[in-house]
């Protein structure tokens, strides 16, 4: 299934049905009086957040969604039917946009209701009074909502894996679950978040493989800013870095530079600092590495390697442990 997390799409709730101007008549009831209907409502825009689906790719091609208009009134007092509403699935995560203004946030299955159809319209019954015997008023059935909204899926995670390209996340990731993602010995291997489960006993965590971020992301270099956002639903971080680069410290530093560059927040989440590809260095340099790494970082470092799985054990149980 293709990724997609921004869409843009027109939606209309449905228009309200006409009241009906009508007058009984029967045979022998020459003044039977008025007997119009009301209008039947339109129908209402609902949205519901839907688990296992990350994806907005159902609305790359469709993008107009128009709920039914009501029935109109009929005589002999019928009222008008309803119009069909319509229940748009969407991803957990999803944030729904207005002329840039937030107007829902999907974190839950429950279902929302986000433009109300027009109401009907009242039949000519509902105007009469004892000085009015045969009253010729009615209204007409209220417009329905119509806008061009905005869908944005923010991945919701526990932990989201970044690091730079090629540092191993995705290797890391296949380690912790059962993701099908894709690895390579060159940059930018993974285009796309993915998520995976990952489970121990009773214990789960749901864990986002981030795109790889190089200097300048968060102004749209590289794969850019747009997939920064999916870490901001993230409750923790894994910050995954390449031992056996030259600059080890500098590459933390860069990463650490663009989550504060693009949401000052993200730089106060809870982070796990991870050396990774262990097994190409000598334990002296290793050492080096690390106790640079902890003179700018507080946060406890990992040693780990994907190939060996030293250190993985061990982190996927302080992953666990993590946010309880």
């Amino acid at each position: 299934m293709k990724f997609i997390d921004e869409a843009k799409v027109f939606i209309k709730s449905g228009d309200g049905g006409d009241g009906c101007l009508s007058f009984r008549r029967e045979k022998y009831i020459e003044f039977g009086g008025p007997d119009g209907g009301n209008g039947g409502r339109g129908g209402n825009i609902y949205i519901q957040g839907v688990k296992g689906l990350n994806t907005l790719v159902d609305f790359r091609f469709q993008k107009h969604f128009r709920a039914k208009k009501g029935v109109h009134g009929a005589g002999r007092k019928r009222n008008g039917a309803a119009g069909k509403d319509i229940i748009l699935k969407l991803p957990l995560g999803t944030q729904i946009y207005e002329d840039d203004e937030l107007i829902e946030d999907i974190v839950s299955t429950k279902k929302i209701l986000l433009f109300e159809g027009g109401k009907g319209g009242l039949g000519n019954t509902n105007f009469k009074s004892s000085t009015n015997r045969a009253p010729r008023k009615i209204t007409l059935g209220e417009k329905g909502y119509e806008a061009d909204v905005v869908f944005k899926l923010k991945l919701i995670a526990d932990t989201g894996l970044i690091g730079l390209p090629n540092a191993g996340k995705s290797s890391f990731m296949k380690k912790l679950t059962a993701a099908k993602t894709k690895v390579g010995d060159y940059p930018f291997t993974t285009i796309v978040p993915k998520l995976g489960v990952m489970r121990k006993g009773d214990s789960e965590k749901i864990i986002a493989d981030i795109p790889g971020l190089i200097e300048g992301a968060h102004t749209g270099t590289g794969l850019g800013f747009q997939f920064l956002r999916h870490i901001e639903r993230c409750t923790s971080i894994i910050h995954i870095l390449d031992v056996a680069e030259e600059n080890v410290v500098s590459n933390y530093k860069t990463i650490r530079n663009e989550l504060k560059s693009y949401n000052v927040d993200l730089k106060n989440k809870p982070e796990i600092v991870v050396l990774n590809k262990s097994d190409l260095l000598e334990n002296e340099d290793i050492k080096k590495v690390k106790k640079s790494l902890m003179k700018i970082t507080k946060n406890k470092v990992y040693i780990i390697s994907t190939i060996t799985n030293e250190g993985i054990d061990e982190l996927k149980q302080v992953i666990l442990r993590m946010g309880l």
